[in-house]
């Protein structure tokens, strides 16, 4: 059983007294805990302290495991199971490389033992000064000049790939149900985000027949698909029929009943978010529709708008019925 989080608060929370916040690359921005339980195999209690980071996650699983690990590419990542497994291990203090944006803008850090260098030139001892507040750079100039080449250079082999779009579309008909949530959306029309950051959010605005809710797909199994739309819409505006098409394949459903739910931890928050408050969605089946293998996009619109809005959406679920 592996545990871990996601690196640092989006805003200025209790961070454990480290220093910055998620999309800094200070260790309040990145640091994140990892716990691993497996009684037979990993004695309980045991500490690993050398320098890690998610990108050991593959090796090290494969390897305790048991599992050949053949990439088309080197890995970045570093087998831990001899760390995780205890006796003396022969283990160099390797650089482990941090990187936010890209281009001229990109912060970026560098790791090495206990020292942590930025690209602004500040340098600082993690395990004496896990706050970050002294700046050693003037005192370990050596220590400066290793780190600093090392991250250029890293940056260097990055960058031409950083700021590139994903043109990947989302895989559908893998296995039998597939969510796709409003994260992996994209609105038209005016349609607009609970919130920038994909957590919990939801589409909101839908107000007219001429925006549209799509999501870009590749069908891996043809067949025939129900499509579960999850909702919510304020009394007196229901009533919208919206129609999901794929192609030339379509179906379509009227939202008949109101569902209006307060959002949840609103008023209890201690620190207002900027992620988006969640709700309770109320499920709509859209029917089912044919969906032949390929890509294209599986376009959400409104036919009727009787009143101010069509709905808030959630989530869109496409539940394989027939091949």
């Amino acid at each position: 059983v592996v545990c871990f989080s996601d690196n640092g608060p989006n805003g200025s929370r209790w961070n454990g007294g480290m220093r910055g916040i998620k999309g800094s690359v200070y260790d309040g921005g990145t640091r994140s805990p990892l716990l691993i339980r497996w009684p037979a195999k990993i004695k309980p209690g045991s500490r690993v302290t050398r320098n890690a980071a998610a990108i050991d996650l593959l090796p090290t699983l494969t390897s305790l495991a048991g599992v050949p690990c053949q990439t088309a590419k080197p890995l970045d990542g570093r087998d831990l199971s001899p760390l995780l497994l205890g006796g003396e291990v022969d283990w160099d203090e390797r650089m482990l490389f941090t990187l936010h944006g890209n281009g001229r803008r990109a912060k970026w850090g560098v790791r090495q033992g206990p020292f942590r260098y930025y690209h602004d030139g500040e340098l600082h001892d993690i395990t004496n000064d896990p706050g970050q507040r002294t700046d050693l750079s003037a005192s370990h100039l050596e220590q400066v000049a290793l780190m600093k080449t090392a991250g250029e250079a890293f940056l260097r082999d990055v960058e031409p790939t950083i700021s590139l779009p994903d043109p990947r579309p989302l895989s559908v008909g893998v296995e039998a149900v597939t969510h796709l949530p409003a994260r992996d959306g994209r609105c038209e029309g005016g349609v607009q985000r609970s919130s920038v950051h994909p957590n919990s959010s939801f589409f909101t605005n839908w107000t007219g027949k001429k925006q549209r809710i799509a999501w870009d797909i590749e069908v891996a199994t043809a067949g025939t698909y129900e499509a579960i739309l999850h909702y919510t819409c304020p009394s007196g505006d229901e009533g919208s029929r919206v129609r999901l098409s794929f192609g030339e394949r379509s179906t379509a459903a009227t939202i008949l009943e109101a569902h209006d739910p307060p959002l949840l931890g609103e008023e209890q928050d201690r620190s207002p978010r900027s992620e988006s408050y969640a709700k309770e969605f109320r499920p709509l089946s859209l029917g089912t529709i044919d969906l032949a293998a390929g890509k294209g996009s599986l376009v959400l619109a409104a036919e009727t708008v009787p009143g101010n809005t069509v709905a808030d959406v959630r989530r869109l679920i496409l539940i394989r019925r027939s091949e």
